[in-house]
């Protein structure tokens, strides 16, 4: 009888133990990078996205947060599927698909609600359908915000006081010909190598947006912050188009909630950096200077513009350009 008793209790354990290598083995792993501290724009975001994924495919998704400085070699890795999903600026994106490089026009939009409805409309989903034929899966358009130039001992009264200086921009061709025309010598470099730059004085300054500044502490490299607002920055939420074929339709749905929801999440994130992070940074010691006249920079890097438009098409720039509410 004991014997018996014995038996049973093992085989009732060998099932319970079964069905939780089962459980174990029907769980799918998502590897989800990204290059910024755990509390930012996008640490925030990744963290929304996991707590959706999780909770709306039932669990059987599990969404492992990794940080990544290099964004290009994270697209790249999504690309040949070493990865499932990289979040991050959109700045490298232009050189996977190359169409999205029309959103680094300087001056292209005017404010938040512009940018944020234009990514939001037919005109941002008919991007992100560009995506699978270049290897990627766009999930979700997210944003860095609007990029401000900083510089170290070098002092900037207006645009002509930028010639001849070394700015640290994105691998991005249309951040480099904007600067180019301003007669800035665009420095491009990953983002993981500029702390050392400013450090060693190989860049007299960079641009970026407020919530990377403020996340990455680079006042503490630079003595100048002009609020130029001089190109809208997105961000970018993608995944491995056969790793997206793989999932289930619940789990395609749990993902597509999760990037909604770390979208929702990243521009909150965003809209509190601005409205707090510049004041913050002014009492780290920055000098904070707030451009009158942007107008001025305009001007300065308008001569790149019909090469713009000779790359993407003056319809599509007047589209965007245009967009209402």
């Amino acid at each position: 009888m004991k014997f018996a008793d014995t038996t049973k209790t093992a085989l009732l354990a060998g099932v319970f133990l079964t069905g939780g290598v089962l459980s174990a083995a029907a769980q799918t792993t998502l590897t989800l990078t990204h290059s910024s501290p755990a509390d930012s724009h996008f640490g925030v975001a990744a963290t929304a996205f996991k707590e959706v994924a999780e909770e709306q495919s039932g669990g059987t998704l599990n969404v492992v947060i990794q940080r990544l400085d290099n964004e290009r070699e994270a697209l790249e890795s999504v690309q040949f599927g070493a990865q499932e999903c990289a979040m991050g600026s959109a700045g490298p994106l232009g050189n996977f698909v190359p169409e999205t490089r029309v959103l680094d026009i300087p001056f292209l939009f005017d404010d938040y609600q512009h940018a944020r409805g234009v990514l939001d409309s037919e005109i941002g989903q008919d991007l992100l359908d560009l995506f699978p034929g270049r290897g990627l899966y766009g999930v979700v358009w997210m944003e860095n915000g609007f990029r401000n130039l900083t510089t170290g001992t070098k002092a900037v009264a207006s645009p002509e006081d930028l010639q001849g200086m070394k700015i640290r921009t994105m691998e991005n061709q249309v951040h480099m010909d904007a600067w180019k025309a301003a007669g800035v010598l665009p420095t491009p470099m990953a983002f993981s190598e500029l702390p050392s730059a400013l450090q060693q004085g190989t860049v007299d300054g960079q641009e970026n947006p407020i919530p990377v500044i403020l996340s990455n502490n680079l006042d503490m490299m630079q003595k100048h912050l002009y609020l130029t607002r001089h190109v809208y920055s997105p961000g970018i939420l993608v995944c491995n188009p056969d790793f997206i074929a793989s999932l289930t339709d619940e789990q395609k749905a749990a993902v597509d909630e999760a990037g909604k929801a770390a979208s929702a999440a990243n521009r909150a994130r965003v809209e509190d950096d601005e409205s707090n992070g510049i004041e913050v940074l002014r009492g780290r010691g920055i000098d904070v200077v707030e451009i009158e006249d942007r107008d001025a920079y305009r001007a300065a890097m308008a001569s790149a513009n019909a090469g713009f438009e000779d790359a993407f098409g003056a319809d599509l720039i007047k589209r965007i350009r245009d967009w209402k509410p």
